[in-house]
């Protein structure tokens, strides 16, 4: 079994930065993508961003971040990053990372739905402060 173990969370004031990082260990598995979700209080979990672990890797971002979080991964580490710039209150919220350990879909497709991943961590909680 992959545990994922988040971290980098914490309080920031709207407009400020922080980043986040995510350690995969355990029983080694393939990766095909490495994504982050968050879940805000009395929201559903929700897909912020993604990175394909071989090749380019190719990113895919919500709407609702793209300009202002970066995701990166560093292969040799296992480690997935998440940039967070121009933080705002609403970007508060519990922020998971998730393992999707092979491809399922033909042609160009990102994977952004919680059911179509494997493992997650625990999450790492982000306050951005007004």
């Amino acid at each position: 079994q992959v545990q994922l173990v988040e971290s980098g969370g914490g309080l920031v004031q709207a407009g400020g930065s922080l980043k986040l990082s995510c350690v995969a260990s355990g029983r080694s598995s393939s990766t095909y993508a490495r994504s982050w979700f968050r879940q805000a209080p009395g929201k559903e979990r929700e897909f912020v961003a993604t990175v394909l672990w071989t090749g380019a890797a190719d990113t895919y971002y919500a709407d609702s971040v793209k300009g202002r979080f970066t995701i990166s991964r560093d292969n040799a580490k296992n480690t997935v990053y998440l940039q967070m710039s121009s933080l705002k209150p609403e970007d508060t919220a519990v922020y998971f990372c998730a393992t999707k350990h092979s491809r399922t879909h033909a042609g160009v497709y990102y994977y952004t739905y919680i059911h179509e991943y494997d493992n997650w961590g625990q999450g790492t909680q982000v306050t951005v402060a007004a």
